[in-house]
C-alpha cells in the first residue's frame, strides 16, 4: 500500500472554491495509485482572528485556554474538507489530533508531539476513505488539547508520513524552496532538491517555507518531503537525505529573520554560576535562546547579550529583570529592532573564506555587526533591522549571483 500525506495550507484552504481545487488534487493522487491522507490548517486569517478574540477578552489567555480555542480552526477545515470530497464521490472522514491520536507534551501553545497512532487511520484507508487530519493540533496523555506552535500542521504532516512510511507532499503558496525570500530579492531561484540540514538551518534562521520541527522530524525517520505550490502542477523543492543532493554549492540560501529580541544584561558579576541561573530560568519557561555574547570581564564585571524570539521577548524580560536585579547587575537593555541575517550551505564544510567575504560585504554596505553565531554549515550575524533587506540582497548577489555566473562561464569555457 503506497500512503501519500497531503499537506494543505492556510491560503490553499482559504475558501470553499480553494478547498474544492485542494480535493480535486487529492483525487489525482488517488488516481496515480496512492493512498492519500490530508492534513488541513485552519483556514487563511483564522487562527489570527481568533487570536484576536482572546485578547479582546485579556492580554494574556492562559495557555491552556489558547490551545482549546485555536484548535477549533483546523477542525472547521478539515469539516469542509471532507464534505467537498465526499461531494465529488469520494468517501472521506475528518479527525481532530486526539481522534487519532496525536499524542504530544504537555506544553501548551508549543507542544512536541511524542507518538503518533496509525491503527485508526489504517483502518479507515483500508476501507475505502480518505482521512482528513486537523494539523497544528494534538492531545495529552492526560486527555489535554495542545497546539504545535505557528506552522504546526507541517510537523503534523510529516510525523503522519513518519508513523505510516510514507512520502510526505506539503501543498503551500509558493512554489518551493528559493535561495532567498522573493519579495525581497526578485532574483531569487527555487532550488530543486536540498538536503535536511540546509533546511533545518534555513527554517531555524527564518525562512517561513517549512517549521523546523517538521525538518527534525523528516531527517530522524528518513521523509522525503516535496514543498510545492497547491496552484501549479509545477515540480517544487524536495527536501532529502544528503546523499540525493547532487550539487554541493557553497551557499545553498540566504535569510532573514526580524523576529528577534536582543537583551543585554549590564555589568554582570563575572563569577561562576550566573549565566547558568539566567539561562535555567529562561529554559524552564520554554523559552528558546539564540544567539548569546558575553564581553571580556572588567573589574569583576562583564556584560552577556543574547536573541530570543519577539513572541517571547515580555516573558523573558520580565525573568531576566528579576534575575539581573538579584545578582546585582546594572541594567537589563532591550532591542527589538535588531535582525538576524544567514548564509547556509554543505559546501561551507570545505571551503575556506567565507565568514570574510559575508563580513566583507556588509562593511561595504556600511552595515555593523552586533553578534556572530556559526555552525559547520552556516554563518549568522545580528545587524540593525533597518539594514536587513540590503543584507540579503548584497549576499545573495555575492554568495550566489556570481557563483552561478562563475559556474555557467566554467561550463562554457
Amino acid at each position: 500500500m503506497k500512503i501519500l500525506v497531503q499537506k494543505f495550507g492556510g491560503t490553499s484552504v482559504a475558501s470553499l472554491e480553494r478547498i474544492e481545487r485542494c480535493a480535486k488534487r487529492v483525487i489525482d493522487a488517488l488516481k496515480k495509485g496512492y493512498k492519500p491522507v490530508v492534513v488541513s490548517s485552519a483556514m487563511a486569517g483564522e487562527t489570527d482572528s481568533l487570536i484576536e478574540l482572546a485578547k479582546r477578552v485579556t492580554g494574556r489567555p492562559p495557555e491552556r485556554e489558547m490551545d482549546m480555542l485555536l484548535a477549533t480552526g483546523e477542525q472547521k477545515a478539515i469539516a469542509l474538507f471532507a464534505m467537498t470530497l465526499n461531494k465529488l464521490g469520494y468517501p472521506a472522514v475528518s479527525l481532530c489530533g486526539w481522534q487519532v491520536p496525536i499524542i504530544t507534551d504537555d506544553v501548551h501553545t508549543k507542544a512536541r508531539i511524542r507518538k503518533v497512532g496509525t491503527g485508526k487511520l489504517l483502518s479507515l484507508i483500508e476501507e475505502g476513505y480518505i482521512p482528513v487530519v486537523a494539523g497544528f493540533q494534538g492531545v495529552t496523555e492526560g486527555g489535554e488539547i495542545t497546539t504545535l506552535g505557528r506552522g504546526g500542521s507541517d510537523t503534523t504532516a510529516v510525523a503522519l508520513a513518519a508513523a505510516l512510511g510514507a512520502d510526505c507532499e506539503i501543498n503551500t503558496d509558493v512554489p518551493g524552496v528559493f535561495t532567498a525570500d522573493p519579495r525581497v530579492v526578485p532574483s531569487a531561484r527555487k532550488i530543486s532538491r536540498i538536503s535536511y540540514e540546509e533546511m533545518l538551518e534555513l527554517a531555524s534562521l527564518g525562512a517561513k517555507v517549512m517549521q523546523i520541527r517538521s525538518v527534525e522530524f523528516a531527517a530522524k525517520f528518513g521523509v522525503r518531503i516535496h514543498v510545492r505550490s497547491t496552484f501549479s502542477e509545477d515540480e517544487g523543492t524536495w527536501i532529502v537525505p544528503e546523499e540525493e543532493v547532487m550539487e554541493k554549492v557553497v551557499v545553498r540560501g540566504i535569510t532573514m529573520d526580524t523576529n528577534e529580541t536582543r537583551f543585554t544584561i549590564v555589568r554582570v558579576p563575572d563569577k561562576p554560576g550566573i549565566a547558568a541561573e539566567i539561562f535555567k530560568a529562561l529554559g524552564d519557561a520554554h523559552i528558546v535562546v539564540d544567539m548569546i555574547v558575553q564581553n571580556v570581564s572588567h573589574d569583576g564585571f562583564t556584560d552577556m547579550s543574547f536573541t530570543v524570539n519577539k513572541s517571547e521577548a515580555d516573558k523573558a524580560h520580565e525573568i531576566v529583570a528579576k534575575i539581573a536585579k538579584k545578582v546585582g547587575a546594572k541594567e537589563v537593555v532591550r532591542d527589538d529592532r535588531v535582525a538576524k541575517i544567514s548564509i547556509v550551505g554543505i559546501g561551507m564544510r570545505s571551503a575556506y573564506g567565507v565568514a570574510g567575504r559575508m563580513f566583507e560585504i556588509l562593511a561595504k554596505n556600511g552595515i555593523n555587526i552586533k553578534a556572530i553565531s556559526t555552525s559547520e554549515i552556516k554563518i549568522s550575524c545580528l545587524i540593525d533591522e533597518k539594514y536587513a533587506e540590503l543584507a540579503v540582497r548584497a549576499l545573495h548577489e555575492e554568495f550566489i549571483e556570481e557563483m552561478e555566473e562563475f559556474e555557467t562561464i566554467n561550463g562554457n569555457g
